[in-house]
């Protein structure tokens, strides 16, 4: 080859076909200097190493742009540079204060944020991890030798800033054993730091900062620390794919690469995983966002009052959502209107007038006002159909439901005027017996399913909408199995042998919904998913994977009980719905087993309970 001759370079490139191999973007935050967006090359070389595409990101704070950067990109590596301007924390700046860079801070705060917002995989090296502490609700501190636990009590640091060549290490940290660091570094021999000779769990670092993350905030957990107690390495405490360094990894060749390879590797999962969201339909089957409209929530901003909004499930890709208007069952002796909020539908309505089917019509009203006002993004469907024809107009779906059979006040006609508005199921009762049938909470009221209760599950099954278990008592459930001449769902419940509460299904209930072709959705509850300690996604993804082992592929789901109390650390509301896809990925689950778990088992019911 003609070193000089571009034609003998281009002849190489396209000397075979496909052009290239597809390598998850990695972008990297670029430094300023002097007017110059700059960037050590070590960054971009190691991306390269470790088998991605580098795209250098300049520090600019244009909401456009940043939407933009991050539909483009796969991960995010937050790179080294000067101190944060100490406003940002609501701090003065301290007489240790070093240089400020007020042309990173803001769009590199903004960047991080909405990365996470989408689930995007990061990595933070030295300004980068005190990047994601001031981000995401950490503290930094200003200047580690006047404001560290060490310092203050008198005992000796280390120094954090070394005059060696920036590729020697000169110190070490000790790694916490179960974290992402000490499974990339310690986990098989050929993984082991060069150096030999130190203890188990150490690893040599270099270190160039006087700053470092005073505390981690609820986001974050602690994976390594200096021998002076200095923190130096994060990673999440919510089961994502988020790591923050304090020392110089891109300096240190090979010994640095495993922490590269680890953001090249999540970033090709999360490449797979939004792949696979823009071909399936992703359906959410039960949230109870409607219980926040009487604080005017705002369905088109991203509303930290509500767990599902269009910002929300736009960044978790979730396509559609189940929404239901939840009816509060009375107790003896108590009034319906008693127990719910009109005030922000500027009624006049008495106690006697506030009928449980006048508040479903109030809450439809509500859900088709949002929709219309938001035409450009949103829309109803009434059948699987028009959820297809949504996605294909770049529209997400609202689908009306019912939570609690209450509604139609012992009235089957009004079952007829449900659907006409467009309610594809009804749950049948809720916390507490109605005159359908038992609750899970109930008192035995009927002994299961009442002789009128059994009139409207025939009547849901003549007029196309699914019948719903979900807090039905246990004989309620296997009643209304045998009453039903279509498949029942479930769309919120939890597996009893994993959490032995009475809302969850048995073993035995599960299989006996599989063999009449129904489907159960693994729900986000806390108080479903474990009886003690915090629950997370990994415990949703148990129940999950219990319910396959019990029922098969093909009746499973997900109904995270969104803005009815549901949602857990990693599945925290609609924005990280896709963290479900990444953890379903990482167990090898096949695109036809994923696109069966967000929506396909549910479809295939729905489907069939509307063929009359």
């Amino acid at each position: 080859m003609n070193r000089f001759r571009l034609q003998d370079h281009l002849d190489d490139i396209y000397s075979s076909f496909p052009n290239s191999r597809r390598q998850p973007v990695i972008g990297i935050t670029a430094n300023f200097s002097d007017g110059d967006a700059t960037l050590r090359d070590r960054y971009y070389k190691q991306i390269i190493a470790a088998g991605g595409t580098p795209l250098l990101i300049p520090p600019v704070a244009d909401k456009d742009v940043l939407h933009n950067t991050l539909d483009a990109i796969d991960a995010l590596l937050l790179t080294g540079g000067g101190d944060y301007n100490p406003l940002w924390a609501g701090k003065q700046p301290s007489p240790h204060l070093h240089n400020i860079n007020a042309e990173r801070d803001l769009p590199e705060l903004l960047i991080t944020r909405m990365a996470y917002h989408r689930q995007i995989p990061m990595l933070g090296i030295c300004r980068g991890i005190q990047t994601l502490a001031m981000a995401l609700d950490g503290e930094v501190m200003q200047d580690i030798e006047s404001e560290s636990t060490k310092q203050q009590e008198n005992e000796p640091l280390i120094k954090h800033s070394q005059d060696a060549d920036r590729s020697e290490p000169t110190h070490t940290v000790a790694v916490v054993p179960d974290s992402i660091l000490h499974s990339l570094y310690f986990s098989s021999p050929d993984s082991k730091p060069s150096t030999p000779d130190l203890s188990p769990g150490t690893l040599p670092v270099n270190s160039f900062h006087h700053q470092a993350v005073r505390a981690t905030g609820k986001r974050f957990r602690v994976t390594a620390t200096a021998p002076d107690g200095v923190i130096e390495a994060i990673e999440s405490s919510e089961h994502k794919a988020i790591l923050g360094v304090q020392w110089h990894p891109e300096w240190l060749g090979t010994d640095g690469l495993p922490l590269f390879q680890w953001l090249v590797q999540q970033a090709s999962l999360f490449q797979q995983a939004k792949t696979l969201h823009r071909d399936i339909l992703t359906i959410d089957t039960h949230v109870d966002t409607p219980m926040f409209f009487p604080q005017g929530i705002h369905f088109e901003q991203r509303d930290p009052r509500i767990l599902v909004d269009l910002h929300k499930m736009t960044e978790g890709r979730l396509d559609a959502v189940f929404m239901v208007a939840y009816l509060p069952q009375p107790k003896q002796g108590e009034v319906f209107a008693d127990k719910v909020d009109i005030s922000a539908f500027n009624l006049r309505l008495s106690a006697s007038d506030l009928r449980p089917s006048t508040y479903a019509n109030l809450i439809f009203d509500k859900i088709e006002a949002i929709v219309a006002d938001n035409h450009d993004h949103l829309a109803l469907a009434r059948t699987p159909d028009h959820l297809y024809a949504n996605k294909q107009a770049g529209k997400k779906s609202i689908i009306l439901g019912i939570e609690n059979g209450l509604a139609i006040e012992d009235d089957l006609a009004l079952l007829t005027h449900f659907k006409n508005r467009g309610v594809a199921y009804i749950t049948l009762c809720h916390n507490g017996d109605n005159a359908i049938c038992d609750s899970a909470r109930g008192s035995h009221t009927h002994g299961g399913v009442s002789p009128f209760g059994e009139q409207v599950i025939r009547e849901m099954n003549r007029l196309g909408i699914m019948v719903d278990l979900s807090h039905g008592g246990e004989q309620s459930f296997y009643d209304a199995l045998d009453i039903s001449l279509k498949p029942i769902v479930c769309s919120h419940s939890n597996c009893r042998s994993l959490c032995d509460v009475p809302r969850n299904l048995t073993d035995d209930q599960l299989r006996a919904l599989a063999s009449k072709g129904g489907v159960a959705h693994t729900t986000l509850y806390h108080g479903f998913l474990r009886q003690a300690g915090e629950a997370t996604i990994l415990d949703a993804i148990s129940h999950l994977e219990h319910a396959i082992d019990i029922m098969g592929i093909d009746h499973v789901g997900i109904g995270t009980d969104f803005d009815g109390d549901g949602g857990v650390p990693g599945c925290a509301d609609a924005s990280e719905a896709i963290n479900f896809t990444l953890h379903l990925l990482r167990r090898r689950y096949s695109a036809a087993d994923i696109r069966k778990i967000w929506g396909g088992n549910w479809l295939r019911v729905w489907q069939e309970t509307l063929k009359l």
